[in-house]
């Protein structure tokens, strides 16, 4: 069972609602309290998330793009409580802009915050999971990264590539007791619209209709947390046509269980050069 949870972007959003809602959760059912790993770049903001929890909590600032002080983030976090058990990739960025009018500058910047930055800490944190022989690495996506959205080019490019990186990591771990987990919101109502760049770079600066009446980020965590303690690997979180969309690309259960069990055949070993 999960007791120390490391949440990125936590000062808001999902992810200050997935920081309550483990909170709130209280125990776990071996009678241990759940811990917190606060990260965002607003050391402030995780300090009122970290005190609404009232629970044992660790307020971790960085920027996520900053190489060593995600290298140092991790050393503390790792210290903190000798390992965590979850890791939740949820910081990111948006987008709304047409790809004519898109600066190289907005696609480089996306694809670092969403796609390069989770994936440099997972491969930081992973070493110390498998040592341990457990852990829960959850990768928020998006139904951006199952279907290919309007205005959202190079947000679509990093959330289909973090999942496809997600999708295979889960294969080679499954001979492990490392669980890898794609969570896939639609309109979660925060200000992602309202912090999504524009093609110059630029904060966006208002919402969006769907956004504003999308589903309450307490219900999304809810749903997230849930379906993780279930070991679902890919979480659909939308309504109407979102989820509709988000279903219709769903990867089936039996892929997921078919490439597992390549690995579990010597998949790996076979392709691995000789000698190496």
């Amino acid at each position: 069972m999960t007791n120390t949870i490391w949440i990125t972007g936590a000062s808001s959003g999902i992810g200050r609602a997935l920081a309550l809602e483990y909170a709130g959760r209280g125990k776990t059912v071996e009678g241990e309290p759940f811990s917190l790993i606060l990260s965002g770049r607003d050391e402030g903001r995780l300090a009122a998330v970290a005190e609404e929890c009232a629970c044992e909590t660790l307020v971790l600032p960085f920027e996520m793009t900053d190489e060593a002080a995600m290298q140092e983030a991790v050393r503390m976090a790792e210290a903190w409580q000798e390992g965590f058990d979850m890791l939740v990739n949820n910081a990111g960025i948006s987008q709304r802009s047409q790809a004519i009018n898109t600066k190289m500058d907005v696609y480089r910047r996306i694809l670092d915050i969403d796609l390069l930055a989770p994936i440099a800490l997972t491969q930081e944190v992973l070493g110390g999971m498998v040592s341990r022989g457990s852990g829960k690495l959850v990768f928020m996506a998006s139904i951006a990264g199952k279907v290919g959205v309007p205005l959202r080019t190079a947000y679509c490019a990093a959330k289909h590539g973090l999942i496809g990186y997600a999708d295979a990591l889960r294969t080679e771990l499954s001979v492990t007791d490392i669980e890898v987990h794609v969570v896939a919101p639609g309109s979660v109502a925060t200000d992602v619209s309202r912090n999504a760049l524009g093609g110059d770079g630029d904060r966006r600066g208002v919402s969006d209709k769907a956004i504003d009446e999308g589903i309450p980020p307490a219900e999304a965590a809810r749903i997230i947390a849930d379906a993780i303690a279930l070991n679902q690997r890919e979480i659909i979180v939308a309504r109407g046509m979102e989820e509709a969309m988000g279903e219709l690309r769903r990867t089936p259960d039996q892929l997921f269980d078919q490439m597992a069990n390549m690995v579990a055949k010597g998949y790996m070993e076979k392709m691995e050069p000789q000698g190496s």
